[in-house]
């Protein structure tokens, strides 16, 4: 059966490598099962596949896209969690930018996403919220009212940090670069919404009520990483999952020393693979229920149809986008309109 998927042959710029092909899907066997695919997001960890800047280079040619949701055309014999119809989430770096695939241990390996949860919201389940939740999880044991404090707010990791930690009763502190990003954020639950800059350590100061910060979780590094630092507690834990300004941490002494913080990284990818498939199971059914609840939301701004790719690839690398960038299948691209 041959199907379209988005195929790239060297590393380079994303607009320049990424072509659409047909390509030939493998037969189905009693444990697989054929999926058509519904959507998946364009992450700037796919944009670094493409540049060849990722930590992990896939075989090329190859199939990009590491996560998406899609709905099962056709099971294998001996099958038996899945049913024809079911929306499911494929797995952790299958290639997602295609028409389907014929995804091995079926029972094993695809999530089943109940009917409630919205196709867009779904594909974009396997990387984002799950970042934010094990790094809420992994690090401290937070207790309802407890503070969480971290920079780059409004980025698709930051906004499923405060609606996570807001379904469980913790409380946020938010540091952005833009004053008009403050009241929208508030808006989604963000306890204090504060601008990234010297003068916010009073304004953390004023909006705990001096309370104990026990997690900081930075994507920006340099000073800001320093920024969320500062207010820790002592034992405190800060993350490190991203590098937005490309400076490197700067850790102070007396951080270490007098207040003995501890500092980790986290890249979900490295989780995914350690984790036990009972672990990813327990994880999918906390994120799933959270999103069944209307409690976890990314905002999209477009869904491309694979035939336009390079638009699309272009796209998602502009900043300041009011929601993130997806291919969909025809039905999908057509019944979506943007939502906040």
């Amino acid at each position: 059966m041959n199907v379209s998927a988005i195929v790239i042959h060297e590393f380079g710029a994303p607009a320049e490598v990424v072509r659409v092909e047909r390509i030939e899907l493998p037969p189905l066997t009693a444990t697989s099962a054929r999926v058509r695919m519904l959507a998946s997001p364009i992450n700037p960890a796919d944009l670094n596949v493409l540049e060849g800047k990722y930590p992990i280079r896939p075989e090329l040619p190859g199939v990009p896209g590491v996560e998406g949701v899609g709905v099962v055309e056709e099971v294998g014999t001996e099958v038996r969690k899945l049913r024809v119809g079911d929306h499911v989430l494929l797995p952790h770096g299958l290639g997602a930018w295609r028409e389907a695939a014929v995804v091995a241990d079926a029972d094993a390996t695809l999530m089943i996403v109940p009917p409630e949860v919205a196709v867009e919201q779904a594909a974009m389940l396997r990387i984002n919220p799950a970042t934010a939740l094990r790094m809420l999880r992994d690090f401290a044991s937070l207790s309802a009212g407890d503070f969480v404090i971290q920079n780059a707010a409004n980025s698709a990791v930051g906004r499923l940090v405060i609606q996570i930690a807001k379904a469980n009763g913790w409380r946020t502190i938010n540091l952005v670069r833009r004053p008009e990003l403050i009241d929208e954020l508030r808006a989604l639950g963000g306890d204090a919404v504060l601008l990234d800059n010297d003068e916010v350590k009073d304004q953390i100061a004023a909006a705990t009520g001096s309370a104990p910060v026990r997690l900081a979780l930075n994507a920006v590094g340099g000073d800001s990483a320093l920024r969320v630092a500062n207010p820790l507690a002592s034992g405190g834990t800060h993350v490190t999952y991203g590098a937005m300004s490309r400076q490197p941490l700067r850790i102070p002494n007396g951080l270490l020393i007098f207040k003995d913080l501890r500092w980790r990284g986290f890249w979900i990818t490295q989780w995914y693979r350690k984790a036990l498939p009972s672990a990813e199971a327990e994880m999918f059914e906390e994120l799933l229920a959270l999103a069944k609840r209307g409690l976890l939301h990314s905002p999209v701004e477009r869904i491309y149809p694979l035939s336009e790719a390079v638009a699309a690839v272009q796209h998602a690398a502009q900043s300041q986008r009011a929601g993130k960038i997806l291919f969909g299948a025809p039905e999908i691209v057509a019944q979506f309109s943007p939502r906040s």
